[in-house]
Order: structure tokens, then sequence, then C-alpha cells
């Protein structure tokens, strides 16, 4: 192990540095899952307990040590218990950024000689129903999904399976229907289910938003689906992708946005991860100059 140099008691080497700086961006990482929700002020308290235990222990304070010792080994497990919403969306995150999600990767190593599907569909249907929706200030909610029929939500749901047409989506999402109330799920050009539960985001929102726009952030975050909110007090039409919102969005943008996702473009450019007061002022800021 090479020396590099000497602090105190502390003997750093190359090893140390690496492993601080894989520690610090492991922190970096859980700090951004955290942000904006209860969760990161119970994490930043256990932190810095651990720090200080960290302190005391290379102090040499024994009875002060053993008693923070005793305090962290119950800890972990009051941390599983408390972040278990926020570790399964670790998890999640990065079982879909792995290449063991990649479903297409695995079908054109296994499958090389067929010809790749393209999981693209007509989407004139979700355009054409949005234009009618918005125009009523009808409420809506569709989720969009290229890579899964997510079943676990749709299973909340009531199961149609039916061919997408805008007259359908009109009937869902209209006011007196016993459907309306909850998510349509979207999946190769079928309607998979209506009137679905999905999670609903604990991070703070602007207060503009409502319960379906809660719903749609926490279901971009749980799953690698596009989610598409129609508001029913203004209209306005808001897109959700990876935690990420878009708002106040043209027809034409949704297309575009839509065609990207089904083709398999990268969206990253496009969403912007803004905080309360920066939507706010952006919001501002349209309403302002129209």
């Amino acid at each position: 192990m090479t020396l590099l140099f000497k602090i105190g008691f502390l003997d750093i080497s190359i090893v140390n540095m690496i492993d601080i700086a894989l520690v610090a961006a492991l922190l970096y990482q859980i700090y951004k899952l955290l942000k904006g929700s209860v969760a990161i002020k119970i994490f930043l308290g256990f932190l810095s307990i651990y720090l200080i235990y960290l302190l005391v222990r290379a102090l040499r304070m024994e009875l002060l040590s053993a008693i923070l010792g005793q305090f962290m080994g119950v800890g972990v497990i009051a941390a599983i218990i408390i972040f278990a919403p926020e570790i399964r969306k670790f998890l999640l995150l990065i079982g879909r950024s792995s290449l063991l999600s990649n479903d297409n990767l695995w079908k054109d190593i296994l499958f090389f000689w067929r010809k790749r599907e393209n999981s693209a569909f007509n989407i004139s249907p979700i355009i054409d129903a949005s234009k009618t929706l918005a125009g009523t200030n009808t409420g809506a909610l569709m989720v969009i999904s290229s890579s899964t029929e997510l079943k676990f939500y749709a299973e909340s749901g009531d199961l149609l399976d039916a061919e997408l047409s805008k007259r359908l989506l009109i009937s869902i999402f209209n006011k007196y229907s016993p459907l309306h109330d909850g998510a349509v799920i979207i999946h190769n050009g079928r309607i998979k289910a209506a009137r679905c539960i999905l999670p609903v985001t604990e991070r703070e929102v602007p207060a503009q938003f409502g319960l379906r726009h809660r719903a749609g952030i926490g279901m971009s975050e749980a799953t690698d689906a596009l989610i598409l909110v129609i508001s029913e007090e203004t209209g306005q039409v808001s897109m959700m992708k990876n935690g990420k919102v878009l708002h106040n969005l043209s027809f034409q943008e949704v297309r575009e946005i839509i065609n990207d996702y089904l083709n398999n473009e990268d969206l990253e450019d496009r969403f912007e991860n803004l905080s309360e007061y920066e939507l706010a002022k952006k919001n501002k800021l349209n309403l302002t100059t129209k």
C-alpha cells in the first residue's frame, strides 16, 4: 500500500483516497435521491451521529464510543425501516439503469438474426384526446410505457386491454365516467387498464400541482414510463420522466416527446429537474409573456 501523506495518527494512502472519493460519490447520490423529501432531515441526523461516532472512536473515548456504537448497531435496523421507500426507490433506480434491465439489448444479443421490433405506435389518439380534454378543462392522467405492461399498477385498476382510440380516452376521463378517477396505462398501442392507482411522490412540489401531478411524478420516479397529465383547473399539459417535470407544453412538444420516448431517444436534455422556486418562477414568466 503506497503511503501518500500522514495527518497526525492517520496514514493516508492511495486506496484511502479512492475509498473517500467513492463514499463521497455515494453520499451525493443518496442526497440527490432524498432531496426535497422529509427523509433528508432524518438522513442528515443519522449521518451526523455516525460522524461523531467515528470521531470519538478515533480519539479513543471508550465510554462514549461504546454508547454510540450500541446506538449505531440498532440504528442500522431503524434506518432500514424508516428509509424503506427510499431504499426501494434506490434499488429500482439501479435496476432500471443496469444492463440486466435492458430487454432490447438482451433480445439483440440472443436473437440477433431477427429484425428488431419498434415499440412506436400511432400516438395521434393520445394527442387528439388530450386536445379535447384540455379544451374542456377535463383532468387526465396517462401512463405511457414502452418497456413493460406495468401489470402491478394495471391490476390496481380495471383491466381493459382495448385498442387505443380518441373516443375511448375521452369517455374514460369524462367527469361522469366511473373510470375517470385514476390513471390510464398505455402500452404497445393498447389501453391496458383504467382507474389505476399510482404511487404519490414524497418530494416537495409547487402548490399549484395537485394530487394528479404528484401521482404522475411518483410514477415517473418508480418506473421508466412517460407520464402525461392534464390539469383540471387550467387545462395545461405536463409531462414527467424520471421524477423530472415539463410544464405547460404545446401539443407539438407533447407529440415530439412521446415519439422520442417510444423510439428510445434520450430525453434527459428535454426534462429539467427544477426546484419549487425555479419552477414557480418559470411558470410566472410563461404567464406574463402570453
